[in-house]
């Protein structure tokens, strides 16, 4: 039997820093990351067979838990008529219909393979939409690695945003605007300065790259507006909280309509695929009826979309959410008294499946606040987690996530635990 720490040795001689994905080398944490050899439901077992009770769940997707039988099942049928044909199959269009039945401000959509795809095509489409350049972003938001969203807060709203990444050009980033999420005045004389310029706000409602951070009722219903008045499009990054914090997303729970949606994670129930959608009229402009130029040999995989279909139609039963919800709950309150009897501050916020929880005394609403929380004491929480079998999050900044497949055991035994790991911090 390898070990894990045999596996990330040579890992890391054929693979840049031994992983595939950065936050997945517990670089945030230290230590030696796990390598998975098999999942089961709501479990992970490494290399070392060591059992895990899972709250990643691949970072979201797994909403069902690993290996639903119903979802195994299609995705075998699938695998036995082909895996990759580059033409249209009919599964497309019935994921696409299941898509579109539960996100009502999406009328068409276009089917990808990863969420960093469908971002930057939902951008692409955005300014090919309105002919304009410029775009918002908040920081702290996460929208994948295309080169005009790695981008940080230049030195005031006069000017555009820097590069967080070598090999991005200047040039590209210029066109991008960072602002503090949930800064309302802020977000206003951005528009102020800029509205006439901008082609979309792009933003995740409920943030899951700086841990759970919601965007404010007002602050919502502000970008909401704005967009409005100067012509902008309004882009929903959903890959995480699509189909995850309910069933018709985000915008569902706060009541906002975004003219583009971008989504991932969930509709493909593990399996690489991601969409973008909005308004006929938006989705008009996209090849082949449109000039805007987006393309994907692998999109909509007979496969991918097959296991995606499996998950939705089982998320989609009554109750499912009311029960997912409850599970998030009891795990989330059930940590929080656990910290507060040891001493430590300690908040949390959750909706549907998907969770978040600061070591502080208030929950912040922007990434600068997200930054003073007590990261070695963090650090050491994940490792004594981590020992006693329960995998967290191997970074302060991202979101957890519970399936349907956490039992009420589960959740109490894992509160148990962190009582345990409380008392020594």
């Amino acid at each position: 039997m390898n070990s894990n720490l045999t596996l990330f040795e040579r890992a890391k001689r054929v693979i840049p820093g031994g992983v595939n994905s950065p936050v997945r080398a517990f670089k945030a944490v230290g230590g030696t990351p796990r390598f998975i050899a098999h999942a089961k439901g709501a479990y992970l077992w490494d290399a070392e067979n060591n059992r895990y009770t899972d709250y990643i769940g691949s970072w979201g997707p797994m909403i069902l838990g690993h290996g639903h039988p119903s979802v195994v099942e299609a995705v075998v049928k699938a695998v036995e008529t082909g895996l990759s044909f580059g033409a249209p199959t009919e599964r497309e269009i019935e994921l696409a219909e299941e898509i579109l039945k539960h996100v009502p401000s999406m009328q068409m959509v276009r089917l990808v393979s990863s969420g960093t795809e469908a971002a930057m095509s939902a951008i692409r489409l955005a300014r090919g939409a309105t002919g304009r350049k410029k775009l918002i972003k908040f920081e702290g938001c996460y929208h994948g690695h295309a080169d005009a969203l790695l981008v940080k807060a230049g030195s005031g709203l006069a000017t555009f945003g820097n590069p967080t990444s070598a090999g991005v050009p200047p040039e590209v980033a210029q066109h991008t605007i960072v602002l503090e999420y949930n800064n309302i005045p802020q977000l206003e004389e951005a528009f102020t300065l800029h509205g006439k310029e901008l082609a979309c706000l792009m933003i995740e409602p409920i943030a899951g790259n700086m841990n759970f951070i919601r965007a404010s009722a007002p602050f919502a219903k502000r970008c909401r507006e704005l967009c409005t008045e100067y012509g902008a499009l309004l882009v929903f990054d959903e890959v995480m909280t699509g189909f995850r914090v309910a069933l018709g997303g985000a915008q569902s729970v706060m009541g906002v309509v975004p003219d583009i949606t971008v989504l991932g994670k969930v509709i493909g129930g593990g399996m690489p695929l991601a969409a973008f959608g909005g308004s006929v009229d938006v989705m008009s402009h996209l090849a082949p009826l449109g000039a805007v130029y987006q393309a994907g040999t692998l999109s909509g995989n007979p496969v991918a979309t097959a296991c995606g279909l499996a998950t939705l139609k089982i998320i989609s039963e009554p109750n499912f959410y009311a029960h997912l919800s409850q599970q998030t709950r009891r795990l989330t309150q059930g940590l929080k008294n656990a910290a507060n009897q040891a001493g430590i501050p300690f908040q949390t916020d959750s909706e549907g499946g998907m969770f978040g929880f600061f070591m502080l005394d208030e929950l912040p609403q922007n990434y600068a606040k997200v930054m003073t929380t007590d990261s070695p004491r963090f650090n050491r929480f994940f490792h004594g987690m981590l020992e006693k079998g329960h995998y967290f999050a191997p970074a302060l900044y991202e979101a957890g996530f519970v399936s349907s497949a956490h039992t009420n055991a589960d959740v109490d035994s894992t509160v148990t635990a962190a009582a345990e790991v409380f008392a020594t911090l």
